[in-house]
């Protein structure tokens, strides 16, 4: 009899707000669940804003009263056939239990878990559900104070004992997310030095900055970029080089 393999439990995880840790992971579930055949599950754990829950909301409402996204949706649903990824509500510390729940009750099972934390991390169970990840994604920007808190809070955080996970091996991932065209390519790469002698992982993908990824459904009226129920646009994707960024996120986690 064959074993059924374990979704992956991943987070996008950063202790600096506004360097797009929800956004990344709306994209990202949205085109690995309606473009490329994964079936995820979202854990919305921002307790007690729950952006990506509320987000969902907004989608549906704006999709029924946009004929654009009607009709990019009626499409979806004739050629793949599938329901929207489910984000359910939670809170860190009970993350780990309500996901069990929902994998009980869920098929097709998940391939993928996307657990969207606060980014505070003395809220409760936060630091208990970073450790059973099997990936964590770091965002972090060309920017001295966000750069020097992540990589100190991902060193300290990689120090820290780990949990009972049947001898898996945790990975931390960082990664560039709004990158400015215009800036010196000699400050990334002095920063690259920096997180190469703490003996840090860095994705080799960067992701542009746009003013998209600021924009749900409502305001990108003629396209689709920022969704729950609909992918980003391919041409999209490839402005931002979120498509390569993907390319190289599906071969670190062995999707």
């Amino acid at each position: 009899m064959e074993t059924r393999k374990e979704p992956l439990k991943i987070s996008i995880s950063t202790q600096k707000g506004g360097v797009g840790k929800s956004t990344m992971t709306s994209l990202l579930a949205s085109v690995l669940h309606y473009r490329m055949g994964y079936n995820v599950l979202v854990i919305d754990c921002d307790f007690p804003q729950h952006s990506l829950n509320n987000m969902r909301e907004r989608d549906r409402v704006n999709i029924m009263q946009n004929p654009y996204h009607k009709k990019m949706a009626m499409k979806q649903f004739q050629a793949i056939n599938k329901k929207a990824y489910p984000i359910i509500r939670s809170k860190a510390e009970r993350a780990l239990k309500d996901t069990a729940e929902q994998i009980a009750k869920s098929s097709p099972q998940p391939d993928i878990i996307f657990f969207d934390l606060p980014g505070t991390a003395n809220t409760k169970g936060v630091l208990t559900t970073l450790k059973s990840m099997d990936y964590i994604f770091s965002p972090v920007t060309a920017d001295r104070l966000v750069l020097e808190s992540t990589l100190g809070f991902t060193k300290a955080f990689m120090g820290l004992p780990s949990s009972e996970q049947e001898g898996k091996e945790q990975q931390i991932w960082l990664f560039w997310n709004q990158v400015d065209g215009r800036e010196k390519t000699g400050l990334y790469e002095a920063y690259q030095i920096v997180i190469e002698r703490l003996d840090l992982s860095l994705m080799k993908s960067r992701i542009m900055d746009s003013k998209r990824f600021r924009k749900e459904t409502e305001a990108t009226g003629s396209y689709v970029f920022r969704s729950s129920l609909l992918p980003a646009e391919a041409h999209l994707l490839r402005a931002t080089r979120l498509d390569l960024f993907i390319e190289e996120f599906l071969r670190i986690t062995k999707l």
